[in-house]
């Protein structure tokens, strides 16, 4: 089954992201809920505590931290009957070895890039359909 062919509307957020995992019985730290900033998100499983927010606002000593991704919004809200939003996006980039980590909200969905990657993202999303507002 093939995913479906969407031609999207993009934006790229302007904070530098950091994703911090943390143990999966630890409360939400309160820097997280001071966090300003364009984005974050909490994500709580079995086997972690996962944070996505301004890399700026990671204290120093966070146990596992990745710094340095530029988060990419689709245009939404979104119908949580389309098919194959995330795919129209993490297909081109695999197949240009740009790696990516998904996050999705209520709205919408977000890709976030490495930073070094952002302008070669940008080039492959144009070439595959998609556009960038601003």
């Amino acid at each position: 089954m093939r995913a479906a062919k969407h031609s999207l509307s993009l934006s790229t957020l302007s904070d530098s992201l950091a994703v911090v995992r943390l143990a999966p019985g630890t409360p939400v730290p309160g820097w997280v809920l001071a966090v300003g900033g364009a984005f974050s998100s909490v994500t709580r499983t079995a086997d972690e505590l996962s944070i996505v927010c301004a890399e700026s606002a990671v204290p120093l000593g966070e146990a596992r931290v990745e710094g340095g991704w530029r988060a990419l919004k689709v245009a939404g809200p979104l119908d949580f009957g389309l098919t194959g939003v995330l795919a129209s996006l993490a297909s081109p980039l695999a197949a240009a070895g740009v790696s990516i980590f998904a996050v999705s909200t209520f709205d919408t969905d977000y890709v976030l890039v490495r930073g070094e990657k952002l302008d070669a993202a940008r080039t492959v999303l144009e070439r595959a359909g998609h556009r960038f507002e601003g």
